[in-house]
């Protein structure tokens, strides 16, 4: 857990000025995975790990940024052109670019950042940065931004210098989250509706399997282009449709026979996982916990096998949880290829499931998983020194 204070004392040694100190949490996906690039549903929350900026003007043009994290420092001009790059500092390179074109004028800053947001474990370390970079350099730059607009920013990042075509989720879920619920977003309209969770008996729980993953590899954009291929398909026999939203269960059983099998396992995957979406909601509002699990369970097996995005590590996380009494569901979150699961279960159970875990994947893989209960919790925020 990182101490704004101590943060914002660590900013006054290295930089010698009294900074602002922001944050952004990272997310897990309680359902509805790789439904945002599609127009579809998800049903993420922000959670109890967090991004922390800080940051201080300068009279110049000149950005000096370290990561503690990385212990890592950059320096550049906001005059110099920002590019695609894999570099950690294209995150700050990239966001000032966006934020100008948004009419946002930057000055010069000095920027330090700290994160306990676990990097490539499906946590979206990379949207946490984004939404509290943006928040910290809009602010002082003395320039409100709306939070769906600072979470298009990040987005727009990942796009033009990440090179991540992801959808919205991620940094929706991190600039405005709420404490208890998760958000149900519409990614197609953008409109988000708070679904309070409940969890008086229960818990939330993230297993990381410690394989890492890239969502800018070439498996990630690939899933895209075969949903759009799927779309280009479908719409020669669904009139207006754009997107894998606009085709129903029953469509797709009519119409599944027109395209290649490979194409019609990604296309499956998306409608289904938009309709446990919606399933799911309506389950938590009615207090349905065991068919929240079932839901989550099922959205597991058809990313496993219609989508393939899942691996070894994550199926022995999820196969070991649900043979316990008391868990109501588990499964990946996030991208996939690595990462971590997400189980729903009752609290009284967590000793043991924890107990479990840890011996099956040691004994599986040799190695040992982090597993910790997660709390839902606020989104981007300054934080009060």
């Amino acid at each position: 857990m990182i101490d704004p204070q101590s943060f914002a004392a660590e900013f006054k040694n290295r930089f010698g000025s009294e900074p602002l100190v922001f944050s952004a949490p990272g997310r897990v996906n309680l359902i509805g995975e790789h439904t945002d690039y599609n127009e579809g549903f998800v049903l993420p929350f922000a959670i109890d790990k967090r991004t922390f900026v800080a940051i201080a003007p300068r009279t110049d043009r000149v950005i000096r940024a370290h990561t503690l994290t990385l212990d890592k420092s950059a320096e550049f001009s906001l005059d110099d052109p920002a590019e695609e790059s894999k570099s950690w500092s294209v995150y700050i390179r990239g966001m000032a670019e966006v934020l100008r074109r948004r009419g946002i004028e930057l000055a010069g800053a000095d920027v330090l950042i700290d994160s306990d947001v676990p990097f490539g474990a499906g946590l979206s370390s990379s949207a946490a940065l984004e939404v509290a970079l943006g928040l910290a350099m809009s602010e002082v730059a003395e320039t409100a931004i709306d939070r769906r607009e600072l979470a298009l920013a990040g987005q727009q990042v990942e796009h033009e210098f990440v090179g991540v075509r992801s959808g919205i989720m991620d940094q929706f879920a991190s600039a405005l989250g709420e404490a208890g619920s998760a958000l149900l977003i519409d990614c197609r309209s953008l409109d988000v509706e708070a679904v309070n969770l409940n969890l008086d008996t229960s818990m939330l729980v993230i297993c990381d399997s410690r394989v890492k993953h890239s969502l800018a590899s070439s498996e990630y954009n690939k899933r895209r282009e075969e949903c759009e291929e799927g779309v280009r398909i479908l719409s020669e026999h669904i009139s207006g449709a754009s997107s894998l939203r606009d085709v129903s269960s029953t469509d797709f059983e009519r119409l599944s026979e027109h395209l290649p099998e490979t194409i019609a396992k990604r296309c499956r995957h998306v409608i289904s996982e938009n309709a446990r979406t919606l399933a799911a909601v309506a389950a938590i509002r009615r207090g349905d916990l065991i068919e929240t699990g079932r839901l989550m369970f099922l959205s597991h097996q058809s990313l496993q096998q219609d989508y393939e995005v899942s691996s070894p590590e994550l199926d022995l996380l999820v196969d070991e949880a649900m043979a316990i009494d008391g868990v109501y569901g588990s499964r990946m979150t996030g991208g996939g290829f690595g990462g971590c699961t997400i189980s729903l279960l009752e609290s009284a159970v967590y000793d043991g499931f924890r107990r479990r875990l840890m011996n099956a994947y040691e004994d599986g893989f040799r190695t040992t998983p982090v597993i910790s209960p997660v709390v839902p919790s606020a989104g981007a925020r300054q934080e009060l020194l």
